[in-house]
């Protein structure tokens, strides 16, 4: 920090603290070695099982929740040595008490793929309760709570895309389904806690999907609602690019000619006041090559128009945006053979 002297560490000081490095590492590469040495003996005893959980969780001086290695021969374990000796009950609590194990890794190691595809499998292994009045009992209660804790997850992080695309495979595979109305609403929430949030636009577009198909809401008016959300967002963060995606989204292949000139009309309000607009322009000229391809006249005076401001843009973005001035070429190239 600043103002604080900073104090070099004696020589003693120093081998020490390699000291104690080179016994973690020592530490470290005995444990992996005993595990994949009784990975290849095929043993699938509690022994090995407890080690699995030395190096994948409990220690944090040897702990590698990266090993992808070591979670499939956990599973292996559970599979073939400890399961098929076990109730009912205690293949349940076994699974529940590797779901809190990983939870507690995930809060520092959120974005390992490795942990969440453990999660997965432990859900899908989940066995029927024994109670025949309800033999759903135990996988409702269990997928219930994996929603809840990845909506927790999310909202430590709402950014979290490995977490978000968890959190779509449990809401496609839990017993009770939630339904598509209460899935938008919490997209909304999201969106609205965080314009910039990707992957929660990314979801609204796989939920009002749904819900247009089957009829559940009338999709004229509620494009109109999420035009107006997205233009919120659009003008608000112009610079970040989830928006614009979305907005995109909506538009589709331009089909509606009075949408695409009020949105047209609207972005260029919003590039006047950020004149400087990367987004801005490019949208422009997306949607204006849209009109020119659906809804004009080749030749037409207002088609010789809309190119020519549409090489101009351009022309512009060649110059705020170096990095993609090829892109920007080619599509001139488009407005040249309109």
């Amino acid at each position: 920090m600043h103002g604080i002297r900073r104090t070099r560490d004696t020589q003693e000081a120093l081998a020490a603290r390699r000291e104690r490095d080179r016994a973690k590492l020592s530490a470290y590469l005995a444990l992996t070695d005993d595990i994949l040495t009784r990975k290849k003996n095929k043993d699938w005893s509690r022994q090995a099982f407890d080690l699995t959980t030395q190096l994948l969780s409990t220690d944090p001086s040897l702990t590698n929740p990266e090993f992808y290695t070591v979670w499939n021969y956990r599973r292996n374990i559970l599979l073939n040595g400890i399961f098929p000796e076990s109730s009912l009950e205690e293949i349940n609590e076994l699974l529940n008490n590797d779901l809190a194990m990983t939870t507690k890794v995930l809060k520092s190691h959120p974005k390992v793929y490795w942990i969440w595809n453990h999660r997965r499998w432990c859900l899908e292994h989940v066995p029927d309760s024994p109670d025949a009045t309800d033999a759903q009992a135990w996988k409702v209660a269990t997928w219930e709570r994996e929603l809840f804790i990845v909506e927790r997850m999310l909202d430590a992080d709402a950014r979290n895309f490995i977490a978000w695309d968890y959190r779509r495979y449990v809401l496609a595979s839990m017993p009770v389904r939630r339904s598509d109305k209460a899935e938008l609403a919490y997209t909304t929430k999201k969106i609205e806690a965080n314009f910039s949030n990707f992957s929660a636009w990314h979801q609204r577009t796989k939920v009002l999907s749904s819900l247009w198909a089957g009829g559940d809401v009338n999709k004229e008016s509620s494009l109109q609602k999420e035009f107006e959300l997205v233009q919120n967002a659009m003008f608000t963060l112009p610079e970040d690019q989830s928006a614009w995606l979305y907005h995109r989204w909506l538009i589709g292949a331009g089909e509606d000619k009075r949408v695409l000139e009020r949105e047209i009309e609207l972005i260029q309000t919003l590039l006047d006041e950020q004149p400087d607009s990367k987004w801005c322009m490019d949208s422009l000229v997306t949607y204006k090559l849209l009109l020119l391809k659906n809804h004009l006249t080749p030749g037409s005076r207002e088609a010789v128009d809309l190119s020519g401001e549409c090489l101009a843009l351009l022309g512009q973005l060649e110059v705020i945006d170096p990095m993609r001035r090829q892109r920007y070429r080619d599509l001139g190239a488009q407005f040249a053979a309109e």
